[in-house]
C-alpha cells in the first residue's frame, strides 16, 4: 500500500496543492512543499513543466514558462522530489502531459518517479482508454495513477474512469482550464453527486477551487480539494520569494481548517 492509499483510511478530506516543479526557482521547490505540508496539505501535486500545458491557464503556463526558461528538466525534477521527500512523509503526485512521460520511456520514467519517492500520478491529456501501458508501468512500482473526470463526462464514462483510477479520481470543476474563478459552478453539486453514485472510490475536486468558502462549499460533496492557480499567482506577484510562501502557507491553513470543518 503506498501513501496516498494510506491516507484514505484516515477518512480525512484531503487538501492538495499544486506546485510547479522549478518555479520561481529550481532549489525553492522543495522549501515550498515543506512550508505547504507543515500548514496543513495533505498531498501535493508536483506540476512538471511543459510548453502546450493544454489543461492549465494563464497563470499556471507563466509558471510553467518561467521554469523552463530556467532550465527545469524531469532529470531535476527527480532531484527536487528527492530532495522534498527527505523531509516528509505525505503523498507526493507529479502532474505532466503525456508526451514527455512517453519520450523518455515509460518505464524508466516510472522507475526514477518511484525512487524519488512520489507516490503517483496525473496525467490530464491521457484518455483511460490509452492508459493501459502507463497503468501497468505504474502498478509495477507501486505508483498511483489518477485520471480525470469532467462535468461532460457522460455517466457511464464516470463509473469506468473511477475504476481505472487506482486510488482516487480528480473531478474538474468547470468546462474550461485552470485558474481562479469567483463563483463555483451552478452544476457543480449536481455533478459531484452524480460522481458519488458512480463509485466508492475518493475524488477530489480541482480547477477552479481558490479560497476557504470555496473549500468549504466543495467539502460536503467530495472528498478533497485541488488548489493551485491561487498559490502559483502569490509567487508571480512577490518578488521576494519567502514572502510568497508565507502567504502561500497562509492560505493553505485557511483552506485546510475549512475542508475539515476546523476554521
Amino acid at each position: 500500500m503506498n501513501r496516498i492509499a494510506s491516507f484514505w483510511k484516515k477518512g480525512k478530506k484531503a487538501l492538495v496543492p499544486f506546485v510547479t516543479a522549478g518555479f520561481p526557482k529550481r532549489d525553492f521547490t522543495p522549501e515550498i512543499v515543506w512550508g505547504l505540508a507543515d500548514s496543513g496539505a495533505d498531498m501535493v501535486e508536483l506540476g512538471i513543466p511543459f510548453s502546450d500545458p493544454l489543461a492549465d491557464g494563464p497563470t499556471i503556463q507563466a509558471s510553467s514558462q518561467i521554469a523552463l526558461q530556467r532550465g527545469a528538466r524531469l532529470v531535476d525534477i527527480f532531484r527536487m522530489a528527492e530532495k522534498t521527500r527527505a523531509k516528509i512523509d505525505i503523498p507526493l503526485l507529479l502532474m505532466g502531459y503525456y508526451n514527455p512521460l512517453f519520450v523518455y520511456g515509460l518505464d524508466k520514467f516510472c522507475k526514477d518517479t518511484s525512487n524519488a519517492g512520489v507516490d503517483g500520478l496525473i496525467v490530464p491529456d491521457l484518455p483511460m482508454e490509452e492508459g493501459a501501458e502507463l497503468s501497468k508501468t505504474c502498478r509495477r512500482q507501486n505508483l498511483s495513477l489518477v485520471y480525470l473526470i469532467a462535468p461532460t463526462t457522460p455517466p457511464e464514462r464516470i463509473s469506468k474512469i473511477a475504476s481505472a483510477s487506482s486510488d482516487f479520481s480528480y473531478c474538474v470543476s468547470v468546462t474550461g482550464v485552470t485558474g481562479e474563478r469567483k463563483n463555483m459552478s451552478a452544476e457543480l453539486k449536481d455533478f459531484l453527486l452524480s460522481v458519488r453514485m458512480r463509485t466508492k472510490k475518493p475524488f477530489v475536486v480541482g480547477f477552479g477551487i481558490s479560497t476557504p468558502e470555496q473549500a468549504r462549499q466543495v467539502a460536503p460533496h467530495a472528498d478533497g480539494v485541488a488548489v493551485g492557480s491561487a498559490l502559483i499567482k502569490m509567487f508571480l506577484e512577490e518578488k521576494n520569494q519567502n514572502t510568497a510562501l508565507r502567504r502561500a502557507c497562509s492560505l493553505v491553513a485557511q483552506m485546510a481548517g475549512s475542508l475539515n470543518g476546523t476554521g
